[in-house]
């Protein structure tokens, strides 16, 4: 039986894969499209900047422009085995968990765990009744920035004048 391999239009050219290809690669609760290269799939992993995506290819040792559905299983599990003690080999200026508040170390967040941490310091912010906290629960800019003429929301357009008797 002869193998069967997939096509994709890559802009104007036709690209083959070959039968082990994935189509979607399933990482850290996270869906990457197979037909990204590793270097740019590993960046769809909410937490992760290119830079942290260079730094991870780089000791996977595969080519960045590999593509993500060419890697065999053992590169995938290698590659999350990567991403997961990514902590203990990062400075920690790096990371975007640092000095936690319950715990007092310095962590990476990723994917859904970024998104929990990220609520559960806004909750306590808005538990604390801090100024920023309030903002949170107003709605309104939380980081200093102009509010008085930008950033409006609802039906206000403009500004209204008082009318000329």
């Amino acid at each position: 039986m002869a193998e069967k391999k997939g096509k994709t239009l890559k802009g104007d050219r036709e690209v083959e894969h070959g039968p082990d290809f994935k189509y979607i690669v399933r990482m850290a609760n996270t869906d990457i499209d197979g037909e990204r290269r590793v270097i740019d799939g590993v960046t769809s992993i909410k937490g992760l900047s290119y830079r942290l995506s260079h730094v991870i290819v780089s000791q996977l040792q595969v080519p960045p422009d590999k593509l993500m559905g060419d890697l065999t299983d053992d590169e995938v599990s290698r590659l999350m085995g990567l991403i997961e003690e990514l902590p203990a080999t990062m400075p920690s200026w790096m990371m975007n968990r640092q000095k936690d508040i319950d715990t007092g170390e310095d962590t990476h967040a990723i994917s859904t765990d970024l998104d929990m941490i990220q609520r559960e310091d806004v909750n306590l912010l808005r538990k604390m009744r801090s100024y920023r906290g309030i903002r949170h629960e107003t709605g309104q800019k939380v980081r200093g920035q102009r509010s008085r003429s930008n950033g409006r929301t609802g039906a206000t357009v403009g500004v209204s004048r008082k009318k000329v008797k």
